[in-house]
């Protein structure tokens, strides 16, 4: 039985976050479905004391004052969105995507919902204020779904706390 997977990804996947995510079914039939926000920066608030608490304090500023324009984040996303599905197949994985032009956790819920499925992962970079708070993505949708949430932080394979 082909099992679905929905994968919520703030930064495009890297072939690391394949091997991840491959790792998640012991040779079973699974499709992953990426799901690429199509405003990753939408918390201002969040990413500027992100960036603080890191003492990047550039980025910082430099998110306050350049927001790009809708246009930009539709591409942005698109090529995430292909960068990702690229990445998943390179590793000999079946994938598709879409991109969510909303809210990306109420997305990605209606997603595990239509598609059935039964494991639900979110990727993103480390977020001090919200991970700490657990309002990041994972422990928003996991909430709204009632099933365990996988967060990993990309790249790495290190799991978040949701």
């Amino acid at each position: 039985m082909e099992e679905t997977i929905v994968v919520l990804a703030e930064v495009p996947l890297t072939d690391a976050d394949a091997a991840h995510l491959s790792a998640l079914v012991d040779g079973g039939n699974s499709t992953y479905t990426v799901v690429i926000p199509e405003d990753r920066h939408t918390n201002v608030l969040g990413e500027f004391l992100h960036h603080l608490s890191l003492l990047e304090f550039t980025e910082a500023f430099q998110g306050l004052s350049h927001r790009p324009s809708d246009e930009e984040v539709r591409v942005s996303a698109d090529q995430a969105l292909q960068s990702s599905l690229d990445a998943l197949r390179g590793a000999g994985l079946k994938a598709d995507g879409l991109t969510a032009p909303g809210s990306a956790v109420d997305m990605m819920v209606n997603t595990v919902r239509e598609r059935g499925a039964r494991q639900a992962v979110v990727i993103t970079r480390p977020h001090a204020v919200a991970d700490t708070l657990h309002r990041d993505w994972a422990n928003r949708a996991q909430d709204k779904l009632g099933i365990p949430v996988l967060h990993l932080y990309s790249g790495s394979g290190f799991i978040g706390d949701s």
